[in-house]
């Protein structure tokens, strides 16, 4: 499988994916399309490497309900992916299911004049790839980091890249889109897991936060014990022994991932929702308790996609986020990373498949679910379930400029920017445990907006000198949990992909390190590229 390569076409005059080339972009994730895609049309020589067989990360792997918060700070590459979504549904070719009209009255606020901000997975993969091909982006696809002699270094540059075949690759500069930051890591920068205290950067939405998580939460009380009433009898699955912290203490525990499924009601389209091998009913059983009581919701949306499908995403006390199982994610090796999807995967057709079967969901819930299931069109080589895991926070890079909820709240202003982030202080829940009443409790959910956008530093793409001088981060950047949570959507991910291509490719130019790169220069130049740098935009 990971020996697998497929070179989707070759620059002018052709690239062997062995030679040393201008730029490596490790990760094909959105960020890392836009970075490609960006050095190629600066006139570089560039590799991209994606570990999976699949290009676009979390933006073809099922959220198709793009995360914004003010679509006029997104520009660049980010938009003329959101426009060419639009033309590709602009065909009437394009709809199997209904029309472009009955879509439109569904999700008035997914479409605009010219662009699409809601799109079926496979053709998101689709825009992405043609993308690369105009661009001439050779791809390697089934290729990871070796991950104990991955990165070969002189001094503080990295001049090759090892993966797990023994495939060696070679560049001037490296950018690591990946969502893990495992390049980053394993070339000696230092990075953070898990939450900050609140007095590390003087914040206050850091940490173990009890008094924030009113959302998602248990809203009626729920008996976590095996047996109810008895604590002898040991807590239910996912539930945790033990308090959640001191209330705004860091620790290491990492926000809640899921998959974002791609569903269908359409019968002819649809298959139902499979139990999973190993099914445990009492991994369901603190759901069902909630749900007798009278709680919910379960289960987001479905937010609307084209052609009678939806992008189904966390929603309520218990629901697709499987929380407390992913805490050694960011830094574990693959075989765990695998063992970890897994468990999401089976956590989740497991409980989407007790809602639409199990008696004790309330009748009108079940007929409800049982209307649903995967859709045959999507994930075909994947059993129809989505392929990328939705990491949220892995690795989080410590630069020289780290945002913070300061940035957030535009009480500090980074003045370069290359890039601009709209969304809400956006952190899921990170435990379950059990109050001081005896009843569940989720922790760690913080929803904060109210702001507008604001910019990213270049510092925070950049790791410190000493560290690296030719790695750029666009994805694991340096920013503290709580305004990675605003930092951490797609749309800007891509943003910054094309950002730090352009200064590597600027970098490669001067014959200079990345931190001493012209940023009065690095601007003019993404600007003319359509960038959005600051707010608000001037006419």
């Amino acid at each position: 499988m990971h020996a697998m390569v497929l070179v989707l076409c070759c620059v002018a005059g052709g690239v062997d994916a062995e030679r040393p080339v201008d730029v490596v972009v490790y990760g094909g994730t959105s960020g890392g399309v836009a970075a490609a895609v960006q050095a190629a049309r600066m006139h570089r020589n560039v590799l991209l490497i994606e570990p999976s067989r699949h290009l676009g990360g979390l933006t073809s792997g099922g959220l198709g309900y793009t995360d914004v918060g003010n679509k006029k700070a997104i520009g660049g590459l980010a938009r003329e992916f959101y426009r060419r979504t639009y033309r590709h549904y602009a065909q009437s070719s394009a709809w199997t299911r209904e029309t472009f009209d009955d879509f439109r009255k569904r999700a008035k606020n997914l479409v605009d004049h010219d662009t699409m901000w809601g799109f079926e997975p496979h053709v998101a993969e689709a825009v992405f790839r043609r993308m690369l091909a105009e661009a001439g982006v050779p791809v390697v696809l089934g290729e990871r980091l070796d991950l104990r002699h991955g990165v070969r270094k002189q001094g503080p540059r990295i001049t090759q890249i090892v993966m797990e075949s023994g495939r060696v690759f070679s560049g001037r500069v490296f950018i690591d889109a990946s969502y893990e930051g495992d390049l980053m890591a394993k070339a000696g920068v230092r990075y953070a897991v898990g939450r900050e205290s609140n007095a590390q950067y003087g914040e206050t939405l850091n940490g173990v936060q009890t008094r924030h998580a009113k959302h998602h939460q248990f809203e009626r009380p729920t008996d976590p014990y095996v047996t109810p009433g008895d604590p002898r009898s040991g807590l239910l699955p996912g539930v945790h022994a033990g308090g959640p912290g001191r209330e705004g203490g860091g620790d290491g525990r990492v926000q809640a991932y899921n998959f974002r499924m791609c569903l269908t009601d359409v019968p002819a389209n649809r298959l139902r929702f499979p139990k999973p091998a190993g099914y445990d009913p009492l991994r369901y059983e603190l759901l069902l308790r909630y749900l007798k009581a009278g709680g919910g919701p379960v289960v987001g949306g479905p937010s609307p996609m084209p052609n009678r499908k939806s992008d189904n995403n966390n929603s309520g006390a218990f629901s697709t986020d499987d929380i407390g199982v992913n805490y050694d994610y960011p830094n574990c090796d693959y075989a765990t990373r695998e063992k970890i999807v897994a468990e999401h995967r089976d956590y989740q057709l497991g409980l989407m498949w007790t809602l639409a079967h199990d008696p004790r969901v309330p009748a009108a819930l079940r007929n409800e679910f049982s209307r649903w299931g995967l859709a045959k069109d999507e994930f075909v080589d994947n059993g129809h379930w989505p392929r990328q895991l939705y990491v949220r926070e892995a690795r989080r890079m410590i630069g020289a400029y780290v945002m913070t909820e300061h940035n957030c709240r535009g009480r500090r202003v980074a003045e370069d920017s290359v890039g601009l982030a709209a969304y809400t202080m956006d952190s899921h829940h990170v435990q379950r445990y059990v109050d001081a009443d005896g009843h569940a409790r989720n922790e760690g959910d913080v929803e904060i907006g109210g702001f507008p956008p604001y910019p990213i530093s270049y510092r925070a793409i950049v790791p410190r000198k000493a560290e690296c001088t030719n790695l750029l981060v666009p994805v694991c950047l340096s920013a503290s949990h709580i305004a990675y949570g605003s930092i951490r959507m797609e749309p800007v991910f891509m943003v910054l992909g094309q950002s730090a291509a352009t200064a590597a490719a600027q970098a490669i130019e001067r014959d200079c390190d990345l931190q001493a790169v012209d940023y009065a220069r690095l601007r003019a130049r993404l600007s003319s590229d359509k960038q959005i740098l600051a707010w608000p935009v001037k006419k």
